[in-house]
Formats: C-alpha cells, sequence, structure tokens
C-alpha cells in the first residue's frame, strides 16, 4: 500500500511541475559544441524536433519561416530545429537546411540521446520552454497550428 501510494506521489508530482530540460550539449551544422540549456535560459525558446524524412516537420518549419522574423521581433522568441535524423539520413541535414533558407539555429541530436531524455517517440515534437523548464508540448503538425504555437509565446514572454 504505501508502495502504491509513493509510486502514485512520484506521478502526480511529474506531472503537475513544469519539467527542466535535461543538460544536453548537442551540435551544429559546423560540428560545434552548442550547450542547449545556456541557449534556452535567455527568451522563450521553441525547440522543434524533426528529421529529413518527417515531411510534417519540413511543412511545419517552413511554415514558422514565413512568419519567423515577426515572432522574433513581437516577443524575442528563439527557435531551435533539433534535427534526430540517424546516421544513414545525416548526411541529408546540412543540404536541406540551406535549400530552405531557415534562419534557425540548427542542432544535431546525435545518438539521439536528448529526445530519448525528453521521451519524445512522435515527430514533430515541439516544445515551448521558460527558464529552461518546458512549459507547453505538442506533436504532429497540421497547416495553421503555428499560430496557436505564437499565441503561447507571446503569453509566456512577458
Amino acid at each position: 500500500m504505501l508502495k502504491k501510494l509513493i509510486i502514485f506521489l512520484l506521478i502526480i508530482g511529474f506531472f503537475s511541475g513544469a519539467q527542466e530540460l535535461p543538460s544536453a550539449s548537442l551540435r551544429d551544422l559546423d560540428g560545434s559544441v552548442v550547450e542547449l540549456n545556456k541557449i534556452s535560459k535567455k527568451n522563450i525558446t521553441v525547440l522543434s524536433f524533426w528529421a529529413t524524412w518527417c515531411v510534417p516537420c519540413i511543412n511545419e518549419l517552413d511554415a514558422i519561416a514565413e512568419v519567423y522574423d515577426e515572432w522574433k521581433d513581437e516577443t524575442g522568441v528563439n527557435l531551435i530545429a533539433i534535427a534526430t535524423d540517424d546516421t544513414r539520413t545525416k548526411k541529408r541535414i546540412r543540404p536541406l537546411v540551406n535549400g530552405k533558407g531557415w534562419e534557425y539555429l540548427v542542432l544535431y541530436d546525435d545518438n539521439q540521446n536528448l529526445k530519448r531524455a525528453l521521451n519524445i517517440t512522435t515527430l514533430p515534437h515541439t516544445l515551448v520552454l521558460k527558464n529552461n523548464k518546458i512549459i507547453h508540448r505538442r506533436t504532429g503538425y497540421t497547416p495553421g497550428i503555428e499560430d496557436e504555437l505564437f499565441e503561447i509565446i507571446k503569453e509566456n514572454s512577458n
């Protein structure tokens, strides 16, 4: 009985507060190491987990690219696109990003360690962070959902 109560309290504690972003060192497209926690502490940060083979991921990042400058001007938001490609498709990341002209910081989740630490099983997976705490999480993409994302950003950017 006590064991079940402890497990129940742990589960409630997990879901009641905002989850802290785990410490992570990722590489950018040039191979430089980037400490994710240092970047995401500045302003509201959106992490978009994606892969080159994921059409909805690319559609979402394309849709946000069209309004990203306005988002940054209004809220100071920072978007980081985190590629989760494996070693077979990793070579496609740079050409795709260059071809799209995305102005996001693109990082590579080598071995998908951060993806696993955050229990991400579906792409695209979008997180909104404030002070390194996850304040919003969603999976999937449908056209127009970026407007909802912007509302969440605006509500939390003050």
